[in-house]
């Protein structure tokens, strides 16, 4: 793509986002972006079209799963980071509150063992508390403000299982004064009630995106609390 159609695309995204918060419905402008691309990918600033290649890395670089663990992957998009980790024997879950986004990807993998469903991150399904051994969220957080944050926050840690993993991957700021957005990077602050909710850092990565150095990303691996094991 064109740096000027790129430009145009992002200038587009931040309206529709601007827009639905003024309404108060901050995720209401996902469907209508992936409505307006019309089966077209590039229309839709972060779709690859492949797994993101640090959450790839993360899991070239560990050990075999057991088969079978249930995976949740957070606003799904066009499901390549789901595919991946079906791929590996995942049992996966993969949500969007995008219907578009859900068919878009039902259509791209018609044969694909994973349940792609419409969901909404601030209004999770009970079902799902605790249920998932590995929880991918790829920056989701960071494109809800920060009214919302503590409530979304909360949703990603409530569906990890005890001694399950959450593997996060988001735009960091180095300071706790409220940033322009959207995207809303998230401050030390706002990481530390993943802390607060349960889990604990095993890992942490910091590196730059490859069309924006400026900007600083971390991939943090979390784990999650047994309680029993504590008691014990």
């Amino acid at each position: 793509m064109l740096e000027q159609e790129r430009e145009n695309l992002l200038f587009y995204v931040n309206q529709l986002a601007t827009e639905a918060l003024q309404k108060s419905q901050p995720s209401a402008w996902f469907d209508i972006l992936y409505a307006d691309a019309k089966g077209d990918a590039a229309q839709i600033p972060w779709a690859k079209l492949a797994p993101h290649p640090y959450l790839q890395d993360w899991l070239t670089n560990r050990e075999a799963f057991t088969s079978q663990q249930k995976a949740l992957v957070i606003g799904c998009g066009l499901g390549d980071d789901a595919e991946a980790l079906a791929n590996l024997g995942f049992e996966v879950t993969a949500f969007d509150i995008s219907p578009t986004a859900i068919s878009w990807c039902q259509q791209r993998f018609p044969d694909s063992t994973v349940n792609y469903v419409v969901a909404d991150l601030l209004a999770i399904p009970s079902q799902w508390h605790e249920a998932f051994d590995f929880v991918f969220e790829c920056r989701n957080i960071q494109a809800l403000p920060l009214n919302v944050r503590s409530s979304v926050i909360s949703s990603v840690a409530h569906v990890v299982a005890p001694n399950g993993t959450l593997l996060l991957i988001t735009r960091v700021r180095d300071t706790e004064v409220e940033p322009n957005g959207p995207p809303w990077a998230l401050s030390s602050s706002e990481l530390k009630q993943f802390e607060s909710l349960g889990l604990y850092q095993v890992e942490q990565l910091v590196f730059s995106d490859s069309e924006q150095f400026e900007v600083k990303h971390m991939r943090i691996e979390y784990k999650k609390h047994n309680p029993i094991s504590h008691s014990v």
